[in-house]
């Protein structure tokens, strides 16, 4: 369903569910968002899950991961 989508909108067929939850959580983090938050939002029970997920830019700060 998502690979004939993507193809649909033009997108990399080679997207898949789980490239779109890196996105969604990565996005997310640089957006301010809360990391407990994030972490229910992807269902996950244990906050070092969702930290697999964070691909973090090279500029951004440290201070992100306070706000627990």
């Amino acid at each position: 369903m998502i690979k004939r989508a993507c193809k649909r909108a033009g997108i990399d067929e080679r997207t898949s569910s789980h490239w779109l939850r890196h996105s969604h959580a990565s996005h997310s983090l640089e957006a301010g968002c809360n990391l407990r938050l994030l972490q229910q939002s992807l269902g996950h029970a244990s906050v070092t899950t969702t930290e697999r997920y964070l691909h973090i830019s090279p500029d951004a700060g440290s201070s992100q991961f306070i706000d627990f």
